[in-house]
């Protein structure tokens, strides 16, 4: 019994995985049945069959004599029903449902590694740029939002100092 889409696990590259389910159904249920009017009692005719003339026919035919009260047996019915129901739900292949974890968990993995190789491009490409402007004399101002994009990027072992309009020179006497 099915009561509703199984749960669908979707990892991406079109994994898909079901899992079991366990569906909790609380139910109520009732009805009502009465008789309307109520009538515990109607009264029955005890009509006049006496033969007093012994002629064999009733004197007085149609006559009512008195009424008998007789109990009806009317009674309204009431029922009322609560409960539940559990189904579990369960795949009957458990290997294909363990390659879609497994499938699901290598996918997850490689979205990981995927995603730390471009975290790792950025940030060689980040202090490739930033090292080839600050050897250039090339930087944002100090006080500028973007200054702290380049403010971790150390240039070490520089052979080159850069030129200036009036040129910095030293005589080496021999």
């Amino acid at each position: 019994m099915l009561q509703g889409p199984y749960i669908t696990n979707t990892y991406g590259n079109g994994i898909q995985c079901q899992g079991p389910t366990r569906n909790f159904t609380p139910y109520v249920t009732g009805s009502i049945s009465a008789q309307k009017p109520w009538e515990p009692y109607y009264d029955d005719n005890v009509y006049d069959m006496r033969d007093l003339n012994e002629d064999g026919a009733p004197d007085n035919p149609g006559s009512v004599l008195y009424q008998v009260p007789i109990r009806t047996g009317q009674k309204d019915n009431y029922n009322l029903g609560v409960g539940f129901s559990i189904t579990w739900s369960e795949p009957l292949d458990k290997k294909l449902q363990a390659q879609c974890k497994e499938a699901a968990a290598a996918n997850i993995e490689m979205m990981k590694q995927l995603t730390a190789n471009k975290r790792l491009d950025f940030e060689i490409a980040r202090l490739k740029n930033c090292g080839e402007l600050m050897k250039q004399g090339i930087t944002f101002h100090p006080k500028s939002p973007y200054y702290k994009v380049c403010a971790d990027v150390v240039v070490q072992n520089v052979t080159q100092v850069p030129k200036h309009e009036h040129p910095h020179l030293h005589k080496i006497n021999p």
